[in-house]
């Protein structure tokens, strides 16, 4: 039997830098650093190859080019390899992982990234049992692993669910509203049940556009009906996040109700998701939100801001017309939401 073959793509991030001599400050490195720094690497039994795109990044310099390019790269040498592992800085990762969850459809082989909170250098780091842990699962998975997935701190969490939830802690990631896929410890737990099930994914069919066309409105007390006027008539405007309040509430304005569905009327998108870590819009619960269903906006149901803002990236980028577009942020794509049955 052949052995399985592991991907290894190294895109930057703070498991790759060093601190320059007499500096305070961390900058990136190459990719020499981490193969340095982990010996044990040349223990496991898959075959291993190292691919770094180009000079390391912060994670904050990624966007949706970046993430094309990933998608391509994994495109590129999809029967190559059994599973791909990617290295990234943690402040992006979730939305790089969402983003690729969309254009990585019907993927039928495991995607993870991870990264760390600590350079790989540093006496004491994170790093090490992130990308040693995340390797063992992407070779060793003893059941179907068909998405894309970040793996951080002793957790496997689905890309497309994940949030960023910490700067300072080694535990960076929660996933509020979808359970973990395993859990590492003294063995690997997994929770197979929680897996994309392979009847809701299609054939491999990669997508390498999106559109940065869109809009975010965080919803704060006080909102003034010129700022909400100005982001709605951004020229070339798709679609527009509503990070509103709970269960998916608003300010009861007639003129913001007016301002939303003149934005609907025009053909633009408008997606509602709460600004609560856990939870879910609920239309109709409230005066405010069946205000909104009645005009048309559309519910993000439990989705993240990460999952939100790269699917109506991709679902832009994928189709131009407005009932299309709509029928596929309803829909569950590839297990970013929770559709109620």
């Amino acid at each position: 039997m052949a052995a399985h073959r592991l991907l290894l793509v190294y895109t930057g991030g703070t498991i790759g830098m060093i601190q320059p001599p007499g500096q305070a400050y961390w900058v990136p490195f190459n990719f020499n650093v981490i193969r340095e720094q982990l010996p044990e690497l040349s223990r496991f039994s898959c075959e291993i190859d190292w691919f770094a795109p180009g000079p390391p990044l912060d994670s904050s310099d990624l966007d949706p080019q970046h993430w094309i390019e990933l998608a391509q790269i994994i495109s590129n040498r999809y029967t190559q390899y059994d599973s791909f592992v990617i290295l990234h800085g943690t402040d992006t990762m979730a939305f790089t992982a969402s983003a690729l969850s969309f254009l990585l459809s019907g993927i039928q082989k495991p995607v993870i990234l991870t990264g760390s909170q600590l350079p790989i250098g540093e006496i004491r780091n994170d790093a090490r049992e992130n990308l040693v842990t995340a390797i063992e699962i992407a070779s060793t998975c003893p059941w179907p692993l068909r998405e894309v997935c970040i793996y951080f701190d002793y957790r496997l969490i689905r890309g497309n669910r994940a949030h960023k939830k910490s700067v300072q802690q080694f535990d960076a990631f929660e996933s509020s509203n979808f359970p973990v896929l395993a859990e590492a410890g003294t063995r690997i737990n997994w929770f197979k049940d929680y897996f994309l099930a392979e009847n809701t994914i299609s054939e491999f069919k990669p997508f390498f556009e999106m559109t940065t066309q869109i809009a975010v409105l965080k919803f704060f007390p006080g909102i003034r009906q010129d700022y909400i006027q100005q982001v709605l008539t951004i020229p070339g405007l798709q679609g527009v996040i509503l990070e509103s309040f709970g269960a998916g509430n608003l300010p009861i304005r007639t003129w913001l109700f007016d301002e939303l569905s003149k934005a609907i009327q025009n053909g633009i998108l408008v997606l509602n998701i709460t600004q609560c870590e856990e939870g879910q819009i609920e239309p109709g619960k409230y005066a405010t939100s069946k205000t909104l269903q009645e005009i048309g906006v559309i519910s993000g149901g439990d989705m993240t801001f990460e999952a939100a803002t790269t699917k109506l990236m991709y679902i832009c980028a994928k189709t131009t017309e407005y009932s299309e577009r709509k029928n596929f942020l309803l829909k569950n794509l590839c297990g970013e939401i929770t559709i109620e049955r």
